[in-house]
């Protein structure tokens, strides 16, 4: 499912496994995978991507990620970073994240759910 549709982040430190825009609002409108949104229940209650799945970075476990390809979002990006990195170092190949977050998200017109 990634294949072609991984991009790089870069700056300091390693580079993470993001997804790009258009291939994000792909995935959002054709369920093609799992999206995972690990802000806490009061901000996810305030308006979230639709389908997304609720796993708040305070009480995050890779274990606890769907099975097969997933796509984590957070407001702006850090938090979804921090869950992504546990990821990996769980051994999850399958996961990435959408940089820009849902602020992001809503920025370039895209829907939310309440």
């Amino acid at each position: 499912m990634f294949s072609g549709l991984i991009s790089k982040l870069t700056g300091a430190g390693d580079a993470l496994p993001t997804i790009e825009h258009d291939d994000f609002a792909r995935i959002v409108k054709d369920h093609s995978c799992a999206i995972v949104d690990v802000r806490e229940p009061h901000e996810y209650a305030a308006g979230h991507v639709p389908g997304a799945r609720n796993l708040p970075l305070s009480q995050f476990q890779p274990s606890q990620l769907p099975k097969g390809d997933c796509v984590i979002i957070c407001q702006a990006g850090g938090r979804s970073a921090k869950a992504l990195t546990q990821a990996v170092q769980s051994g999850r190949k399958d996961v990435r994240h959408y940089a820009p977050g849902t602020g992001g998200w809503r920025a370039r017109g895209g829907d939310v759910t309440a």
